[in-house]
């Protein structure tokens, strides 16, 4: 997930103190064990008892999906140790304290605020996760993958005691967030691993031909999804975390590292999290997609349930309700309490335990609507292509300033609170391209990549002019 303005404070664990608005020492620098696993935890949870099954509705084939999801991941990890690590360890500054040198306060703000509200979306996916768990033993009504609404009070009730729990241990601080998570991320990964064997031998595949036989070409995509090709698979997941790694969020994260090489070590969360367990969780409903019940709706032109309480429980048992309720938990928690810090920014006299109950507030209102949860790769997708295109004009500025000829940090040289050419050049970029996507209905994940080219060389065009236009009148 994107990071923001207290990155620090979510990870003092590795910091061991907080640098907000100066470079990292060297007596503070950590090695790339720090970071690997983090990384292994952060992108095994929640989400991906989602994403999984939610490939499986695309009708992509076996092929596309195995192999678009081991090149797509491999350029993600190429991003954050090429791009985000690399800035990181030459500059040492918070993600926060960067942006604001290049693009003033008032600004920086705006973009904390866009933040905290698709973290709280994100949360409350996180939280529809949890609930679907839950409710098993209360007999609960499973949300279909089309819909929007609440479907009874069941869920309601839920949604509600889950949503009121986590926003609750959020607002009590990180530390009680990131331990926690410590402890049953290595639970939740044995869980993904355990489904995906158990899923195996339930559709009877004991080798590749086995899977490819039952698999194969893919199908046709459910109702109300888009057919996925392996160009859908590999440009979404090289963007599923675009705000992280080209968006330059984990610019906070890496300021800590003693070499730009630490970022290698994202590998742990791509191939654990976004590979083996996006897999595990597609084979699930692929066992759930055979049953009377799902093929009965396919009858009726309906999509089956995505529901992943019931899908890993299914497969182990009590362990999977039990994975799946923390899974949601440990990836809602930290969102949650990242949501209240974005908030923070724009009303810094609030206290954190409110401003994040605030935002548990808002990611339990969305958790109650599965739309987020039902439409979670669209939503990833959004998300990402709102946020990569604010890094685009970190790395153009980095790399490319002095054939540019414009002054780095130039919000700060020149004292301004509002740089106007980072604002055109994310307007346009980001409303160009996504009135492309809508009116010729291309693939969001498709057009990050431009958006974000786009970005950073209007930024670096529209730089040289307010840069000479303020110095001729000066």
């Amino acid at each position: 997930m994107s990071l923001n303005k207290h990155e620090e404070d979510l990870i003092e664990e590795i910091a061991g103190g907080e640098f907000e608005r100066q470079p990292v020492p060297k007596s503070n620098l950590k090695s790339w064990k720090s970071f690997l696993g983090m990384y292994a935890g952060e992108h095994a949870a929640g989400t991906e008892f989602v994403i999984g099954p939610l490939f499986l509705t695309t009708g992509v084939s076996a092929f596309d999906l195995i192999i678009g999801l081991l090149l797509g991941n491999l350029m993600a990890v190429f991003s954050w140790r090429f791009l985000t690590s690399e800035i990181a360890v030459q500059r040492r500054l918070t993600l926060y304290y960067h942006l604001e040198k290049i693009c003033g306060k008032k600004l920086v703000i705006g973009y904390n605020l866009a933040n905290g509200i698709l973290f709280c979306f994100l949360a409350g996916a996180m939280i529809t996760v949890s609930a679907t768990a839950v409710g098993i033993p209360f007999d609960m009504e499973m949300p279909k993958l089309t819909d929007t609404m609440p479907n009874g009070m069941t869920w309601v009730i839920i949604v509600l005691v889950i949503g009121a729990v986590i926003s609750l241990i959020a607002s009590k601080g990180y530390d009680m967030v990131s331990k926690a998570a410590n402890w049953m991320s290595p639970v939740i990964v044995l869980a993904f691993l355990a489904c995906g064997i158990v899923a195996l031998q339930q559709l009877g595949v004991h080798s590749f031909s086995d899977l490819w036989e039952i698999w194969g070409e893919g199908g046709d995509p459910f109702p109300g999804q888009i057919k996925y090709t392996f160009w859908h698979i590999f440009f979404w997941s090289w963007f599923a975390n675009a705000a992280m790694h080209i968006g330059m969020s984990d610019l906070s994260v890496f300021r800590f590292a003693q070499k730009p090489s630490a970022g290698w070590t994202t590998a742990a969360g791509m191939y654990v999290g976004h590979y083996m367990a996006w897999i595990a969780a597609a084979l699930l409903y692929a066992v759930y997609v055979r049953t009377p019940e799902a093929q009965a709706l396919l009858a009726q032109g309906e999509a089956p349930t995505v529901a992943p309480g019931p899908l890993a429980h299914s497969a182990i048992g009590i362990f999977g309700i039990i994975a799946v309720v923390l899974a949601g938990w440990t990836t809602a928690n930290p969102t949650i309490y990242r949501a209240g810090l974005a908030f923070q920014a724009v009303m810094p006299k609030t206290s954190t335990f409110w401003v994040t109950l605030l935002a548990g507030s808002i990611a339990t209102i969305a958790g109650l609507f599965p739309a987020f949860a039902m439409k979670l790769l669209d939503f990833v997708a959004l998300y990402g292509f709102i946020l990569a295109p604010v890094g685009a004009i970190i790395v153009f500025e980095h790399f490319f300033h002095r054939q540019a000829g414009i002054v780095q940090n130039y919000a700060e040289v020149a004292h301004l609170k509002f740089n106007r050419s980072v604002l055109f050049a994310w307007a346009i970029s980001f409303g160009l391209f996504y009135f492309i996507s809508l009116q010729f209905d291309i693939f969001l994940s498709f057009v990050t990549l431009p958006a974000w080219l786009l970005c950073g060389i209007l930024f670096l065009i529209f730089s040289k002019r307010q840069q000479k236009s303020l110095s001729e009148v000066e």
